[in-house]
């Protein structure tokens, strides 16, 4: 076995709690666009790098269908001196999660998938091992108990058969349906298997052809060669709950993401960030995200472009499950494909809203009652447990606005 499925990779910025990034004290220029309506959010972002150690990231927020913050700033790549520019893109770890989510629920609303037959109608060798039952829509609560793929072999992560057919053989952890688990390594798999075979298409062409290019959005599961140049790099944080987790043998994580490839400095690797990887490779930025968001936060359209019914939205923010999280030991709240709000994974004022978080602090979230889409996208990972005080800052600032 590999001694670490992960590995932290370049150290932290020693400017933590102040600077911007590149050694200075002034605070990073930021750019965009934003409402006056909203220029607490711009604030809370330029206090971000003055005083909570902001290397570089993007802002965005849809009102009502409509564009009111677009905001990036700092520093891309502190090694090669390379700024955050508009077309800049991060890895946004488990947001991705959500957008798998967002395709099954797209298959259900084009009549191609029922959310409530098992899995093994559209998967057959789902079945094996106790799985015969476990319905789509179990699979989407995380109430699944498939949090592992323990025959696939130390680092073979990003060979999809076989991980795929370690999913195939793999046992439930708890019986289906009785508790809920974060399927932190697992769920772009299982998502991703089950929308290649009902629609033919793997998810990141699916996500491409019908999300992505509709909506205009640069958000995709794999980067090409061509658009290494404008990737931001992430920055580790050594005080991040789950990194700690992910690295300690023994843990729940660690048996998880041990399939993950090693690599000395593992979320900025060529390997990675080109594979079909979906539970944590999904590449983009706030404007994109944030996008996508507003088609929830509108009841499933905008601009035209329809993606789900206003059923399938409720059905996706309605509770499944909420208490101690078989994976995390963490409270957590959960919907159908998305986490719900609650005060540290998803600090969002919001009662009826949901989204997702990514590893250090990215996020998307739509709220349909007060018609706000939000998504932040940093290179410098939070430390803690949840999205950290940038995004929380941000989430605040808009939430002011909002009351006034």
């Amino acid at each position: 076995m590999a001694t670490a499925a992960l590995a932290l990779g370049p150290s932290a910025p020693a400017h933590t709690d102040t600077g911007n990034g590149r050694g200075q004290s002034s605070p990073s220029p930021v750019e965009g666009t934003c409402e006056p309506g909203f220029a607490r959010v711009r604030k809370a972002f330029e206090e971000n790098f003055r005083r909570r150690g902001e290397v570089g990231a993007s802002v965005c927020v849809y009102h009502d269908g409509k564009k009111v913050v677009d905001l990036w700033g700092g520093v891309a790549d502190p090694a090669a001196k390379r700024a955050w520019y508009r077309d800049t893109t991060v890895g946004m770890m488990s947001v991705g999660k959500s957008m798998a989510a967002l395709c099954v629920f797209m298959l259900a609303h084009q009549g191609k998938l029922d959310l409530d037959k098992p899995v093994a109608a559209y998967w057959p060798e789902f079945a094996q091992a106790g799985k015969a039952e476990i319905t789509v829509r179990t699979l989407l609560q995380s109430k699944a108990g498939l949090l592992y793929a323990d025959a696939a072999p130390d680092g073979s992560g990003y060979d999809w058969k076989t991980m795929i057919h370690a999913f195939e053989v793999q046992e439930p952890v708890w019986r289906p349906g009785t508790k809920g688990g974060y399927h932190s390594m697992s769920m772009g798999f299982l998502l991703g298997e089950l929308i290649r075979r009902v629609d033919g298409r793997h998810l990141d062409r699916f996500f491409d052809d019908e999300v992505a290019g509709p909506l205009g959005v640069d958000y995709r599961y794999g980067l090409r060669r061509a658009d290494f140049q404008r990737t931001a790099k992430i920055i580790p944080n050594p005080d991040n709950g789950s990194l700690g987790q992910i690295m300690t043998p023994g843990t729940k994580m660690y048996r998880a993401w041990r399939v993950r490839p090693y690599a000395k400095d593992p979320n900025n690797d060529p390997g990675y960030l080109m594979a079909r990887f979906p539970s944590s490779n999904g590449q983009g930025n706030a404007r994109s995200v944030a996008r996508v968001y507003a088609v929830l936060a509108n009841w499933g359209e905008l601009d035209g472009v329809k993606l789900v019914s206003r059923d399938m939205v409720e059905q996706a923010r309605t509770v499944s499950w909420e208490g101690t999280c078989q994976m995390t030991d963490r409270y957590t709240r959960y919907g159908c494909g998305f986490l719900l709000p609650e005060k540290t994974l998803m600090p969002w004022p919001g009662k009826h809203a949901f989204g997702h978080p990514g590893l250090g602090g990215s996020v998307g979230i739509a709220d349909p009652e007060s018609g706000l889409a939000f998504s932040y996208s940093p290179n410098y990972l939070a430390g803690g447990a949840g999205l950290g005080e940038r995004c929380t800052a941000l989430i605040q600032a808009l939430w002011d606005t909002r009351s006034h």
